[in-house]
Order: C-alpha cells, then sequence, then structure tokens
C-alpha cells in the first residue's frame, strides 16, 4: 500500500457560524446601525424641519380661509404664499398637510365639488380631536349625500355622531336619520331621531324631532 493510501483522511473541520460568516455579519450589523441613524436623522430633523417649515407656510393660507373660504386665494395661495393644495402635497406627513386636507374637504364641498372633497377629506388622518376628527367624517358624509351615495353617507353620519361631541352628535345623527329614510331604512330612521330625543334632549335638534320620528315611524313596515 502506497504511503498515500496508510495516511488517514482527516475531514475538513468547519469553523462556526459566526466564523464562516463574520464579514456579512458585519455588513448586516453596519446595515442595521446606518438604518437606525438614517431613522433618526429622519424623525428629528428632517420631519420636524419639514413641519415647522409647513406650519409657517399654513399660516397665511389660514388666513386666506378666514378671510374668504371660497376664494381661490386659500387653495391655490397667493403673493408668493402657497396655498392649501400645496401645502397638502408637498408636506405630506406634516400636522399642517393633515389640517390643510381637512380645510380643502369643506372648502370644496361649499363649493360643489363634491368628488374633490371627498378625496382631500379621504387623505386626511385622525388626530384624536373631538372637534376635527369627527367633523372630517361628517363631511364626508355630506360630499357622499350630494353624490346620492345614501350608504356611505351613513356609514359616515354613524361614525360622526359615534366620535363626536354633545354638541355636534345629535346633529350628525339627525343627519343619518334623513339619508336612511332616503334608503327606505325608516326603522334606522327612527332610531337615529330617538337616540336625538333621548341623548341629546337640550340640543337644538331635538326640540322639533318628533315630527321626524313620527313621519319615520308611519313608513316602518
Amino acid at each position: 500500500m502506497s504511503t498515500t493510501d496508510n495516511q488517514t483522511i482527516q475531514p475538513t473541520k468547519k469553523g462556526s457560524f459566526l466564523q464562516e460568516n463574520n464579514k456579512s455579519l458585519l455588513f448586516i450589523a453596519g446595515a442595521v446601525v446606518l438604518l437606525v441613524l438614517i431613522y433618526l436623522w429622519y424623525q428629528g430633523v428632517y420631519l420636524k424641519g419639514r413641519a415647522e417649515e409647513a406650519a409657517s407656510k399654513m399660516y397665511k393660507a389660514e388666513q386666506f380661509v378666514g378671510v374668504d373660504s371660497l376664494s381661490n386665494r386659500a387653495v391655490k395661495g397667493e403673493g408668493g404664499y402657497p396655498g392649501l393644495e400645496q401645502i397638502a402635497k408637498e408636506y405630506d406627513n406634516t400636522k399642517s398637510a393633515n389640517l390643510a386636507n381637512l380645510y380643502l374637504g369643506g372648502i370644496y364641498l361649499r363649493k360643489g365639488e363634491y368628488k374633490q372633497a371627498i378625496e382631500a377629506l379621504s387623505k386626511y388622518s385622525a388626530t384624536g380631536s373631538p372637534v376635527a376628527d369627527p367633523l372630517a367624517l361628517g363631511l364626508l358624509g355630506d360630499a357622499y349625500s350630494e353624490l346620492k351615495d345614501f350608504k356611505q353617507a351613513a356609514t359616515y353620519y354613524k361614525k360622526a355622531a359615534d366620535k363626536a361631541s354633545k354638541f355636534t352628535s345629535p346633529m350628525f345623527l339627525k343627519k343619518l336619520g334623513l339619508v336612511n329614510e332616503s334608503q327606505n331604512d325608516f326603522k334606522g330612521a327612527v332610531d337615529a331621531y330617538t337616540k336625538v330625543k333621548t341623548q341629546y334632549p337640550e340640543s337644538a335638534e331635538a326640540q322639533l324631532i318628533d315630527a321626524y320620528i313620527a313621519r319615520a315611524q308611519e313608513k316602518v313596515k
């Protein structure tokens, strides 16, 4: 037998996973650290800077809304100041852009541009505000009502009523009753009107709600 034959063939000793993949793991670790740093910069510097810039530009747009909410100055801007459309588009992910979409929804609705109102209001993100959040939902209900999409309108009026305060909830409940009647859902209308009467008896809507209840009850099968 040859010397080679007499030698014991030793299996190749493999290193641990860490040893064999050392360079790959270092690369991955470096990438993770980089992503964390980018995220922190994005949150703390980039978004903060954009938010401050948007807020400063939003101030003038809000003045235009206060002067005449139906003028194009609020929507398109004037004198070098951006309008709500530009703020909503260029400064997305900021509070100012979110508020701009709410303003735009209301303006488009008053102008009779219902589809544009829905598009703007659908971009509004809830903030926890007991005023703005239900208002956005209620305006969506109004826009869908004008488009005769009463099913969608009812959905948004119900959500608005559930979120609203005692001052605005009866208004949304009354609107819910009206769109339910438009869908021949007279039982649903009675339920909505009755909530106005029993839960918000001091509201302006409650003062004449008995007539609405009686009208809907007559048609309940």
